[in-house]
């Protein structure tokens, strides 16, 4: 596979795994709280541990959290690396937007005021 291909399939896992809210939501609490045992992790959510395992699991899997074993507990912690890969792919639409606002608003600028005395 060459280096745009691999590159595209961790962009592709990425994008798979920011598509579930759960797993942003996983995001956060990692962000916000640091790294924390599963069960700290599995306390705000309403569903069984195995399936917030799966969760995990792909999020792994994305690179977007590491595991680490402290005795019995599995400690996970935010892998942010590949998000800024993914804000270096999304900045050129970033860029795109501010430049079309930017025209919409020079032209409404330019258009006369109704009602204006």
């Amino acid at each position: 596979m060459t280096t745009t291909g691999a590159r595209e399939d961790t962009e592709d896992r990425v994008f798979a795994a920011l598509a579930n809210a759960t797993r942003r939501e996983v995001l956060r609490l990692l962000r916000d709280g640091g790294p924390q045992p599963v069960q700290a992790l599995a306390d705000h959510f309403a569903i069984r541990r195995p399936s917030l395992s799966e969760h995990l699991k792909v999020l792994r899997g994305a690179g977007l959290v590491s595991e680490e074993r402290s005795g019995r507990q599995r400690i996970y912690r935010l892998e942010a690396a590949p998000l800024a890969e993914l804000q270096d792919w999304l900045h050129p639409y970033e860029v795109f937007w501010r430049d079309r606002l930017k025209g919409l608003g020079e032209l409404l600028d330019r258009l006369p005021d109704e009602g204006r005395p």
